[in-house]
């Protein structure tokens, strides 16, 4: 069952500021802080994020399946490359998988790009559901194994881009989303 918005906006005012007081100080906020304490208890459940990223390489061999979990973000995230192999050919999409560790959410997103030459990815640009018929598979194999590893529920997309007043890393109002408080403030920064 989805929370409702009116929660997951108190969580996301637990996790962020409204202001940029600390943003030049040697200390941390007292959000931050909770930000901190709340990865140390994810962190100790990694072997279940480990076990997602295993099950996902088997369920689509045909992609390159990695890791995108930095603890700046409030998530983990795994992203789907449509290529296999080493160096990876060119791609122009991933697929991208979140799983909040503020709230018990997920959300799963594309990111697409521009290509100068043969490897220069520009532009990024981030979509949502639905996706297009070459992604949609991956993303409902992303879904189901997100759901049924974790118990998590999907965050709608009108949800998601719902404005809060909060500073995000490097995101500020009014262009801040519950998507950027409960998951990521740069979801196009994939590797």
């Amino acid at each position: 069952m989805i929370p409702s918005t009116e929660y997951l906006m108190s969580i996301a005012h637990d996790y962020w500021r409204q202001d940029k007081d600390y943003q030049l100080r040697q200390e941390k906020s007292p959000e931050e802080r909770r930000r901190e304490a709340r990865w140390n208890k994810e962190l100790e459940k990694i072997d279940r994020w480990h076990a997602l990223l295993r099950d996902l390489r088997q369920e689509l061999p045909e992609f390159t399946i990695g890791d995108g979990t930095a603890t700046p973000d409030a998530c983990f995230r795994c992203v789907a490359y449509p290529a296999k192999g080493r160096p990876m050919p060119p791609h122009d999409w991933v697929i991208v998988g979140c799983i909040s560790i503020l709230a018990p959410i997920y959300i799963v997103y594309s990111v697409q790009y521009g290509r100068v030459g043969h490897k220069d990815r520009l532009n990024p640009r981030i979509g949502f559901e639905p996706f297009p018929l070459e992604m949609k598979l991956p993303a409902d194999i992303l879904s189901r194994k997100i759901e049924e590893t974790f118990g998590v529920s999907k965050l709608p997309r009108e949800i998601a881009e719902i404005p809060v007043p909060l500073f995000v890393k490097w995101v500020e109002p009014p262009e801040t989303t519950l998507f950027h408080a409960l998951f990521t403030n740069e979801p196009d920064n994939v590797p």
